[in-house]
């Protein structure tokens, strides 16, 4: 098991990658706090992950919230004394064209997307430094390689993760902590789930392997990040988008 005693954080991670992840941790080895805004979510998601086998604990937490990300950061320490693992997965989309966009739409994207990302990242830096190792995963989206139609906050936000794991492999590197940035292309998550399947159909047809991806292919790119075995990947931007062209 790749990831045997260690100890990761999850956000966003009631459901869709984020609860892929966390399962796909424990299959690992791992221990597992996951964290998302809604208390019923949380605790049926945590408690898919103890029915798997694995040790989790579920916290109700918006990571705009910094005194609620410290809560919970504290309690992790008090319960397993480390952490190993960041998972950046929390986000949302607000859509618009720009011309349509509300200044709130805007403000709420990137209140979420990135500013949420420092949150979490600033919440556990100092501990993952003081242990001398710690891995930061920040989920960005092929959208923050290449822009989109009418995602104007989105785009900008997970262009801005991208910067944010580049500057801390730089920062953290040299500390035992190496940073990374992955960038999901059109996932099967419950997001997508007011899609048109013509606007679905679409979506596969730009992509070569010609389906979604599946949430665990997602998991599978974090697990091996988060492990050993990536001792020497730091500040890379990785593509999982099955060649989706844009």
């Amino acid at each position: 098991m790749r990831l045997k005693d260690k100890v990761a954080i999850i956000t966003g991670a009631a459901r869709g990658i984020g609860l892929a992840t966390a399962l796909k941790f424990v299959r690992e080895g791992a221990r597992v706090a996951l964290c998302d805004v809604g208390e019923t979510a949380v605790e049926a998601a945590a408690a898919e992950v103890r029915a798997a086998g694995g040790e989790a604990l579920g916290f109700v937490v918006d990571v705009t919230d910094r005194p609620a990300i410290d809560r919970m950061v504290a309690s992790v320490m008090q319960r397993w004394g480390r952490i190993d693992t960041l998972v950046n997965n929390a986000g949302i989309v607000m859509d618009a064209q720009l011309r349509k966009m509300s200044d709130i739409a805007f403000d709420k994207v990137i209140d979420v997307n990135l500013k949420g990302t420092y949150n979490c990242a600033r919440a556990v830096v100092d501990i993952m430094v003081e242990q001398g190792s710690g891995v930061i995963l920040n989920a960005s989206s092929v959208v923050g390689l290449y822009g989109n139609f009418g995602q104007t906050n989105y785009a900008a936000s997970k262009f801005g993760v991208i910067g944010m794991a580049k500057t801390w492999a730089r920062e953290l590197g040299r500390k035992g902590v190496r940073a990374n940035a992955v960038c999901p292309g059109f996932v099967e998550t419950p997001i997508i789930g007011t899609v048109p399947e013509k606007v679905l159909e679409a979506l596969r047809e730009r992509v070569p392997l010609g389906r979604l991806a599946r949430p665990e292919e997602i998991a599978n790119v974090y697990a091996f990040l988060a492990s050993d075995e990536a001792s020497y990947v730091n500040g890379a931007v990785i593509e999982v988008g099955g060649g989706a062209a844009f």
